[in-house]
């Protein structure tokens, strides 16, 4: 069975060296949806509650919400970093709560101090369910992924193999030790 969450992120980019309409700087409201599967977890009756979903997938997306998100050969980037730099945005204010940990993978790095995330490719919704799932596939057994943005949307199924323990109690994973980190159940 599956577990189904759904995050909106408003977000900025570009398709630098597109010729059309998307070769401009502009915005969009996408919304993501994350399926996780498993077997139900009998002492919760659910995979995996839908708020845990939540709480490991927004700590890494909230580095997408509210950003600029630039290939890294768009001449944009280090444009953009200068302006961040000389008008002190780019260590943000106290108010930039948002923040999600800063991390490098082979198609995408974060800048969370920016609001910055910098691709390898062009972000279209292709891209960003390959970023999505890169981050996140040791994290939750991730069945689907859906992300469209605009008039555009793409979904990827994955094959789930491996079995996350979780806890009896409250239905969220295991930590390394074999503990619950919200209500300190131990295997």
């Amino acid at each position: 069975m599956r577990s189904i969450t759904r995050f909106d992120l408003q977000y900025a980019h570009r398709f630098y060296k597109f010729k059309g309409e998307a070769q401009y700087l502009h915005g969009h409201t996408g919304i993501l949806t994350i399926e996780v599967e498993d077997s139900i977890n009998e002492g919760v009756n659910m995979v995996f509650p839908c708020n845990e979903i939540q709480k490991t997938a927004w700590e890494y997306l909230k580095n997408f919400d509210h950003a600029l998100i630039l290939r890294e050969d768009d001449p944009l980037l280090p444009a953009i970093l200068k302006v961040y730099e000389e008008t002190e945005v780019k260590d943000g204010t106290p108010q930039n709560q948002m923040k999600g940990p800063a991390f490098r993978t082979e198609l995408a790095t974060a800048y969370p101090e920016s609001r910055l995330v910098v691709t390898k490719e062009t972000l279209t919704v292709e891209g960003m369910i390959k970023i999505v799932y890169d981050l996140l596939k040791d994290k939750l057994n991730i069945a689907k992924i859906t992300f469209t943005s605009g008039v555009n949307g793409a979904s990827q199924e994955y094959e789930v193999n491996k079995t996350i323990e979780r806890c009896p109690l409250c239905g969220i994973a295991l930590n390394e030790h074999g503990a619950c980190t919200k209500c300190g159940y131990k295997k």
